[in-house]
């Protein structure tokens, strides 16, 4: 189920690479293709065996500009 706009705001600084999938809508063997192949359509920072995705760079791919103050607020 794709993430909601309300819930974009309450993500940490980077995300696994399925939370960054549910929010652009692809499904889990896509992610991790893209991933893979390194065409993700956002920056993706493979930690081990682990894939994350940093938030800001998710959010701007998204066309979401949180208020600054709800940034502070973290």
């Amino acid at each position: 189920m794709p993430l909601k706009l309300s819930e974009l705001g309450d993500l940490p600084a980077a995300v696994d690479l399925m939370t960054a999938a549910r929010a652009l809508g692809f499904g889990r063997t896509k992610a991790y293709e893209l991933a893979r192949l390194g065409i993700f359509p956002c920056s993706v920072i493979k930690v081990g065996d682990t894939y994350r995705v940093p938030t800001a760079g998710l959010l701007h791919l998204l066309g979401v500009d949180l208020p600054l103050a709800r940034h502070n607020a973290l």
